[in-house]
């Protein structure tokens, strides 16, 4: 059956309000045009009586009476001379007209002398990447017009490039990455370090547009994201980067932030995250942002390999199976969590043969966060135990189907005694704190769109979901709450958002390992 048309004021009613708007602006603009004369001089009026009131109440109270006589006066002789009061008129209009005029001063036509010196100085610093001696009329020449080069160009208040439009000559390979990063670190050289630039490379065009990226907010406090079940925010990122934006509370006000969130469960593509970075770039306040979302709606097994005792406010809270920092208790609770990934599996495969639903308790999510396991992997090395990380292949590989998720935190000195399995399977990357070029690449499998920063506040990084676009990324401030340096607002948030302690913290029981199950056998046709 045909579907009927739809009616002519719903096919045509967004075009005939958007000339309705068109013409709405152009008969403003025009009756300004028309008034700017009344306008002026309106304008003008109001001034002289607000200087007027002005001179009156500086005037004193014992000379008011003369001053009200002077003006009499004057008044009186205006009126009797011939033409007077039109004379008066015409004053008093010129005046108004006088003071009510635009006073905004002009903006200045091009660049001054220091930005066309400092425009100049980058022109002849690209000079080698852009000409070739083959050129008959090269763009870039040394002693060249730089205008032809730069289209358009913006100054920051300190008299720095804020945005930048660079030509180039057809024939640089810009579609190879070491002569594009070449251009990059040279422009982030002679436009001033300290600040993130952000490259757009226009291939078909043979333009660069070079902008200045604004720090991302880095007093945002831990808090309820509004989320569904299965993801998790990261942190926040560039408003032209992603699509969708978040309700915070900043500070006594509400803002809109555009987030970045890795999704879990059955069908993700990216079910596990390795963080990296310095000590104190923000790695710990990650692991605690995501176990505190993480308890919302499942349970949370922590592993810290530091020793600090960062984790220690999650200790006998509801839904945390357990804080390990000893190489024992690690052991037995990732033990417990590679059967508990078996016991899963096995028990949503019997269900699923027997045409059930998957039972409630292989449906609940298991966090398994760990902070330095290379610390524990030393111990066993020198105590010769089983590697903690070992154990973790099972979680990694049979994880998504079985509601198990596993982040890893690892710092860069250490990074190469991670075992294959946790390179392989956490295929969702984040990197904090100062980082290099190279590095970022290794750990996130491409480069970044910006360029990094040597000083970036702690949980200032980068971020990548599997083949996705890597992302500038600030982690919420989540702080232990039990460090004396933390600031009472953000002690109080974190304090909020833990759930109830039901356990105690000396007599948490430690999980217990599941007896082993049979996996059943399949019926041959």
């Amino acid at each position: 059956m045909a579907r009927p048309p739809l009616p002519r004021i719903l096919s045509t009613g967004s075009a005939q309000i958007a000339r309705s708007r068109e013409l709405a602006r152009t008969a403003a603009d025009s009756a300004t045009d028309v008034l700017q004369p009344l306008i002026t001089i309106t304008r003008g009026m109001r001034r002289l009586a607000s200087a007027g009131r002005r001179r009156w109440a500086e005037t004193p109270k014992d000379k008011r009476g003369p001053l009200l006589f002077l003006v009499a006066s004057v008044v009186l002789v205006v009126a009797l001379v011939p033409y007077g009061p039109l004379l008066a008129v015409i004053t008093l209009m010129a005046a108004a007209a006088w003071q009510g005029r635009d006073r905004t001063p002009p903006a200045p036509e091009g660049p001054d002398e220091s930005q066309t010196q400092r425009l100049q100085s980058l022109y002849e610093a690209l000079v080698p990447y852009f000409s070739t001696a083959e050129d008959p009329s090269p763009l870039y020449a040394h002693g060249g017009d730089w205008e032809k080069a730069f289209p358009a160009y913006e100054f920051d208040d300190s008299g720095r490039i804020a945005q930048l439009v660079i030509r180039y000559p057809a024939y640089f390979p810009d579609g190879e990455a070491d002569p594009r990063a070449r251009i990059e670190q040279l422009l982030t050289a002679k436009s001033g370090r300290g600040r993130e630039y952000l490259f757009t490379w226009d291939e078909e065009g043979n333009e660069l547009t070079v902008g200045v990226l604004a720090p991302l907010p880095a007093d945002l406090a831990a808090q309820r994201f509004v989320t569904a079940p299965g993801e998790t925010v990261l942190g926040f990122t560039d408003p032209s980067r992603v699509q969708r934006t978040l309700p915070l509370s900043y500070g006594e006000e509400q803002r809109d932030v555009p987030p970045v969130v890795w999704r879990t469960g059955v069908r993700s593509t990216e079910p596990h995250l390795l963080a990296v970075g310095q000590p104190g770039s923000g790695a710990s306040t990650l692991l605690r942002s995501i176990a505190l979302q993480a308890l919302q709606y499942g349970d949370v097994l922590v592993v810290e390999g530091g020793g600090t005792g960062e984790y220690a406010c999650l200790t006998g809270r509801d839904g945390v199976l357990g804080v390990e920092v000893g190489l024992a208790g690690a052991v037995a609770s990732l033990e417990w969590a590679a059967h508990e990934t078996e016991r899963r599996l096995i028990a949503a495969n019997r269900a699923r043969q027997a045409g059930h639903p998957p039972p409630d308790d292989t449906k609940r999510p298991l966090w398994i966060l760990l902070d330095r396991p290379t610390a524990f992997s030393h111990l066993a090395d020198a105590d010769g135990r089983k590697d903690p990380q070992s154990l973790l292949q099972v979680p990694l590989r049979h994880g998504r189907a079985a509601a198990v998720t596993v982040v890893v935190a690892e710092q860069f000195d250490t990074l190469d005694a991670l075992s294959d399995a946790v390179r392989q399977h956490t295929r969702a990357r984040v990197v904090l704190g100062p980082a290099s070029a190279g590095q970022l690449t290794a750990v996130l499998g491409a480069p970044p769109h910006t360029t990094p920063v040597d000083h970036v506040p702690p949980g200032r990084g980068y971020a990548r979901l599997g083949t996705g676009p890597v992302h500038r990324l600030q982690v919420p401030a989540t702080p232990d709450p039990y460090d004396e340096a933390t600031s009472d607002a953000h002690r109080q948030a974190v304090l909020d958002l833990l759930p109830p302690r039901t356990t105690p913290a000396d007599a948490e029981p430690m999980p217990i390992e599941p007896m082993p199950i049979e996996a059943p056998v399949m019926e041959q046709a």
